[in-house]
């Protein structure tokens, strides 16, 4: 992109929010969509950003780049979002350099999720990096970043029980289900939304609870149809929502909608009903929870709800965090070693010079063919880069690459 050899690593941050001091109704104020981020990018450099991505799930909303100060990020991500700087700033987060790296990894890692070990973060990393990258706003410090980090999070994945178990919002609203009413026999539920949370809640409802009185409801009714025909189920058209709303003693919201679809006045009078909120924002008119008979929680209340799993994977954290040691141990030497492209470059270029001279010929009796050449400048080049990766000694190192190249020319 802009072809820097070297980033000041001081001057990369993070600024963001999460599921740690805000409920899901202000995540979803900050909440970014795809037409924001385009937006938001092309509006960077305008606010002296050229190098940043944004990560913007149901837990957080998160900002990484290059800045002079943090303040620019959260000004450019503030353009885009319903929730405002002020709010922005009492309720979030700031981290630069190598916290900032660090929380990455974190992240990555699921150490940093509302429910541990949860990795469908890395496929939201993954969208989020690779929709910047398309907009030209991913450099080669954050990719080699981004690339660390997600090699990170597959060992850990591999090589620990971190992300080990079911343990997902989706599966919380099973397990919250079977504590609160036991069996589902003869229990009418309603789904409503089948995007990635929204099947995966289904299948969790068939596989775990064996429910089968279950009517699927989605905006595109064809999807829903399909779903329903996979699994054995029931579906029905939007326009008829009302009605199995009132029917239906357990609900299951897993919509995307920026307003709530499901609306107190359609829950009123309807008898005693179980309603599971699934989105972010909030898809469901918080009013509801005041009803008499209406049960109303949302992903805030599930992930509250701790097992053996989450203990299982709470043992695992420790080597969680030496796999991670050990990627960014590899990350910061790849730094360290972009400090030194420049001159490495500029010594390549002096050796290269210096073996078309008169006296160079004289000195060693070169006879060599131009490969050959080529391959002891490069072969003094990788020494130097090696001595440079131990101790820099500037001057020393450019001179010693000189008397090597010259000794090499006449051996």
């Amino acid at each position: 992109m802009h072809g820097q050899y070297f980033k000041d690593i001081s001057k990369f941050f993070v600024a963001g929010i999460n599921y740690k001091k805000t409920n899901a109704s202000v995540r979803g104020s900050f909440a970014i969509n795809n037409e924001q981020y385009a937006e938001l990018l092309s509006l960077a450099p305008s606010y002296g950003i050229q190098e940043l991505f944004v990560l913007s799930t149901c837990n957080r909303t998160e900002i990484y780049g290059f800045a002079e100060h943090a303040d620019q990020l959260v000004h450019l991500l503030c353009t885009q979002t319903e929730g405002n700087i002020d709010t922005f700033k009492k309720l979030s987060y700031i981290k630069k350099g190598s916290q900032a790296i660090d929380h990455l990894f974190s992240v990555a890692a699921g150490l940093d999720s509302q429910i541990l070990g949860d990795y469908e973060i890395v496929g939201q990393i993954k969208q989020a990096v690779k929709f910047a990258w398309e907009h030209n706003h991913i450099d080669a410090f954050m990719e080699r970043l981004v690339n660390c980090v997600l090699q990170s999070s597959k060992a850990i994945k591999n090589q620990t029980a971190l992300s080990g178990g079911t343990v997902s919002v989706s599966f919380a609203a099973v397990q919250y289900i079977k504590e609160k009413m036991g069996s589902v026999a003869g229990k009418k539920i309603l789904l409503l939304g089948i995007g990635k949370i929204g099947r995966n809640t289904c299948k969790n409802l068939v596989d775990y609870l064996d429910a089968t009185h279950i009517t699927l409801i989605n905006r595109t009714e064809e999807k829903a149809a399909a779903l329903a025909g996979e699994l054995g189920l029931h579906h029905a058209a939007y326009e008829d929502l009302t009605t199995h709303i009132q029917q239906a003693d357990i609900i299951l919201v897993a919509t995307n909608s920026a307003k709530p679809v499901v609306h107190t006045a359609q829950l009123a009078n309807m008898g005693q009903k179980l309603i599971i909120d699934l989105s972010i924002p909030y898809n469901v008119e918080p009013a509801a929870r005041q009803l008499p008979d209406i049960q109303l929680v949302n992903v805030d209340d599930l992930s509250k709800l701790k097992d053996e799993t989450l203990q299982k994977r709470q043992e695992e954290v420790p080597r969680a965090l030496e796999i991670i040691e050990e990627h960014r141990t590899e990350f910061v030497e790849w730094v360290n070693m972009r400090r030194h492209v420049p001159i490495l470059k500029a010594v390549k270029s002096k050796l290269q010079e210096i073996q078309t001279f008169p006296l160079y010929s004289q000195l060693t009796l070169a006879d060599s063919c131009p490969a050959d050449t080529q391959q002891k400048i490069q072969r003094v080049i990788n020494g130097m880069a090696s001595k440079m990766r131990v101790h820099n000694q500037g001057g020393c190192n450019y001179i010693e690459a000189i008397n090597e190249f010259i000794a090499r020319g006449t051996n």
